[in-house]
């Protein structure tokens, strides 16, 4: 066989027994996955807890600015009927908690469901005389009967409510439905 005879390079010139050879690297862990997945999910769940606490922080405060009681009541005597379809927001305008409980209960025996009724505190706790308040013309009737269905005798158009009772009815509970005990 015939053997040919390569020129020498710079290649050739190579220890028998280097000190380093290609890159040094330690073994990966065994469970090195289980690290990743442990750092993964705390990092979801500081950020979901900070996300948490900053919607809480920048949410409403549950309060609710009442209309001046400059307006006019409206007093016009109109067919009533009881609709439940519309939701209630019931607002308490006073310092007691029972008057507005007493006020939701009444709405729920005059045919609501309990997840048709909201009840939310205002900003203000001496709003005078309980008043059911309505958005548009056509949801008079509506107001009319469930005043009429909880012995209410002020009923006021005022849009002012309208997108938290998701265009329904509100009640602002007034000191005149405090008990005087």
């Amino acid at each position: 066989m015939p053997q040919t005879d390569f020129p020498q390079d710079r290649f050739d010139d190579v220890d028998e027994d280097p000190a380093r050879v290609g890159a040094h690297r330690a073994p990966r862990p065994r469970f090195r996955w289980v690290v990743v997945l442990l750092w993964w999910l705390l990092v979801v769940a500081v950020l979901t807890g900070a996300g948490i606490l900053a919607f809480l922080a920048l949410s409403s405060t549950d309060s609710i600015r009442l209309p001046s009681s400059s307006q006019t009541a409206v007093a016009t005597p109109s067919p009533s009927e009881i609709d439940t379809s519309y939701t209630v927001l019931v607002l308490n305008g006073t310092a007691d908690a029972e008057a507005s409980a007493a006020v939701q209960e009444a709405v729920r025996d005059a045919g609501w469901d309990e997840s048709d009724i909201v009840p939310l505190n205002s900003d203000v706790n001496d709003f005078q005389h309980t008043t059911v308040y309505y958005a548009d013309a056509e949801d008079q009737a509506a107001a009319q009967g469930l005043a009429d269905a909880l012995e209410i005798d002020v009923v006021q158009e005022n849009d002012e409510f309208a997108a938290m009772s998701d265009g329904g009815l509100t009640i602002v509970v007034g000191l005149d439905r405090v008990s005087e005990e």
